[in-house]
């Protein structure tokens, strides 16, 4: 878990397609992005903007995409990938956008240990931006 809001969560992809990639997950009982609630899509705009500012803080990204495919999970939640045109390191391991400039590639992702997932954990925490009514 990276934030957790009213109607969202943010996690990190523990298989890592991209560097810092993330899944955002609706909390509504919704099996379509048209069954969200109003709150829902309401509060769906802070948290694409955390989730540019934190990433983008964390790491300059060219460009940012929001997948949809709800293939294996029926619940509505978006893969979140920054994409890179350069490779990426990040705690001694490298991390290559091997769709880049095309569309994403999911399958060449970097598995990541515990550890791993702790420590890209805690570096987009300690830039996540802070709320006062959180």
């Amino acid at each position: 878990m990276i934030a957790n809001y009213g109607r969202w969560c943010v996690l990190l992809r523990p298989a890592q397609a991209t560097l810092g990639a993330m899944v955002l997950i609706c909390k509504d009982k919704a099996t379509s992005f048209a069954g969200i609630s109003p709150e829902a899509f309401e509060e769906l705009g802070i948290v694409i903007a955390d989730i540019e500012t934190a990433s983008r803080a964390f790491r300059t990204w060219d460009k940012i995409n929001y997948l949809m495919l709800m293939m294996v999970d029926p619940d509505v939640h978006f893969h979140v990938l920054p994409r890179y045109a350069e490779e990426q390191n990040f705690d001694g391991t490298v991390y290559v956008d091997a769709g880049w400039p095309g569309p994403p590639d999911l399958t060449g992702a970097v598995n990541l240990t515990p550890q791993q997932i702790d420590a890209l954990v805690k570096a987009l925490k300690a830039v996540w931006p802070k709320h006062e009514d959180a």
